[in-house]
């Protein structure tokens, strides 16, 4: 059954910089996109590195020209392993859209930080 658990306070996320947690036996990365807070497992689907403490960062657009367009900035984690990136805020694989980095709600109460998992 899932619960509710406490991981930090608010000012302890910075944009870029994951808050990585320790719930019950697994780990979780807790993310600051803008003004929103996102948790995923730290578990890479594809070869089950640490995908939290790879980097967060965005990505390039699909263009149709031969040029690159820097997009998304700070909405992706690419894993440290094989560079895999998914979306924060859905766990989605870009690559892949059929594999999921598992994510679990999050809750912000009087500035503190909750993951339900």
């Amino acid at each position: 059954m899932a619960q509710k658990t406490y991981v930090c306070r608010v000012d302890e996320i910075e944009i870029g910089s994951p808050y990585i947690a320790k719930i019950r036996s697994f780990s979780v990365g807790v993310f600051r996109v803008g003004d929103s807070f996102h948790a995923l497992l730290n578990v890479c689907p594809h070869r089950g590195a640490p995908l939290c403490e790879g980097p967060q960062c965005g990505t390039t657009a699909p263009v149709d020209l031969a040029e690159f367009i820097y997009h998304r900035e700070n909405e992706i984690v690419r894993c440290a392993w094989h560079g895999w990136e998914f979306d924060i805020k859905s766990g989605t694989a870009l690559v892949n859209p059929s594999v999921r980095a598992r994510t679990f709600p999050v809750t912000i109460e009087a500035d503190s930080v909750y993951v339900t998992a």
